[in-house]
């Protein structure tokens, strides 16, 4: 019963830390724009150096 003590209060405030920082991230704008990171994986993300087809600069 002793654990209860320290697990109960150790509960709640992680519980509250969770909450606080979900509130903190969406004022802070994490969640404004779903829709474009999906397609972020189909924009080309290389570079082509010398005029080679070397991905990534390799």
């Amino acid at each position: 019963m002793e654990v209860i003590v320290i697990l109960l209060p150790l509960a709640v405030i992680l519980g509250l830390l969770f909450i606080g920082g979900f509130i903190w991230m969406t004022y802070q704008g994490q969640y404004d724009d779903l829709k474009s990171p999906k397609y972020k994986m189909l924009l080309d993300d290389y570079k082509k150096k010398d005029g080679g087809d070397e991905l990534n600069g390799h």
